[in-house]
């Protein structure tokens, strides 16, 4: 019961940040039961920015923005198989024993790569899929044991889900156990913006 009293204490911390976030206009990318709250325009992660050197049209895209993806259980079936089979598909390989660099987004095209070469595999067969750009973003996050790491969000109406090839399960991104540090933004694929740490972490307790 201690754990459930804790749980609703949360409650009126988490509106007031959701509150907070709304009339500040941090909220740019539409937040939903479970989705993540965003801040403002920062730096790309110098791996991408070196991946949009080479290949400027992949960056250059302004997306509309209609909001979360309308999913049901077929199209979270197809979410969740993309992901497990490019985890399968693909050999974990360090960008340093690919390409002699510690840091090299690419699409795993040779059967191998590192995390930021899966989230863009997958992001590019679920693009293919139909899925809008706008939902489907690159997320740089730090794992618990301080690793930097990056993942695929996929922004639904119901939440914000991670596709990681550390793991096959498709997974809400408050249960990854990870800290969520920027991501691509929903509205042009050069851009990246702050993940409100604070705010996240108590919209995560109430989920």
């Amino acid at each position: 019961m201690g754990a459930i009293h804790g749980r609703w204490r949360l409650w009126p911390l988490a509106a007031a940040a959701l509150f907070l976030a709304a009339a500040t206009g941090t909220t740019t990318e539409a937040s939903g039961v479970g989705s993540m709250i965003t801040g403002g325009l920062t730096s790309q992660p110098i791996g991408h920015y070196e991946f949009c050197q080479r290949l400027p049209r992949e960056c250059a895209m302004r997306v509309h923005d209609r909001g979360p993806l309308r999913v049901d259980d077929g199209v979270m079936r197809t979410i969740s198989r993309v992901n497990a089979a490019v985890n399968k598909a693909v050999k974990p390989m360090s960008d340093f024993d690919i390409y002699g660099k510690d840091e090299y987004w690419a699409y795993p095209d040779q059967g191998v790569g590192d995390c930021e070469d899966y989230a863009l595999e997958k992001r590019r067969q679920l693009a293919a899929k139909g899925i809008s750009l706008s939902n489907l973003l690159i997320t740089v996050v730090r794992k618990p044991d301080g690793e930097g790491h990056a993942v695929l969000t996929v922004r639904t109406d119901r939440g914000d889900f991670i596709l990681d090839n550390l793991n096959d399960e498709l997974r809400p991104w408050y249960k990854t156990g990870y800290r969520f540090l920027k991501r691509q933004a929903s509205t042009h694929t050069g851009r990246w913006v702050t993940l409100r740490e604070e705010q996240n972490m108590l919209v995560g307790a109430v989920n």
